[in-house]
């Protein structure tokens, strides 16, 4: 059984990149371009890792990783937080990530953050 991963993102270029390079190392990707009903579709989902996006309609990144943080159920899921933003690191720690990918990012740094938060 393949690893889910879902992918919030506002920006489809980024959501199709992603989509494509993760389909190819052969996890089952699932995109949303909003943070709306987060819980809801974590829920429904169920992924084993989620990338998340700084700047992403409606609730932010912000309070949507932490609403998934401070969830039971889905409190241990591994959230790698994404941005362009310059100060990536301080708004990871923020939000309750657990980790952070800068944009622009290469193809191995995606591939090796998602690697090591799905072991």
């Amino acid at each position: 059984m393949s690893k889910r991963i879902l992918i919030c993102d506002d920006d489809s270029d980024i959501l199709a990149i992603c989509q494509f390079i993760l389909e190819e190392i052969g996890l089952e990707v699932h995109t949303r371009n909003n943070c709306n009903n987060i819980i809801s579709v974590v829920s429904e989902v169920k992924p084993d890792v989620i990338l998340m996006d700084n700047w992403i309609p409606d609730t932010g990144g912000i309070i949507a990783t932490r609403m998934i943080k401070q969830h039971p159920q889905f409190k241990n899921i591994p959230v790698i937080y994404f941005s362009a933003n310059t100060d990536i690191k301080l708004l990871a720690h923020e939000a309750g990530a657990d980790s952070y990918l800068a944009k622009p990012f290469d193809i191995n740094d995606l591939e090796k953050a998602i690697s090591l938060a799905v072991v």
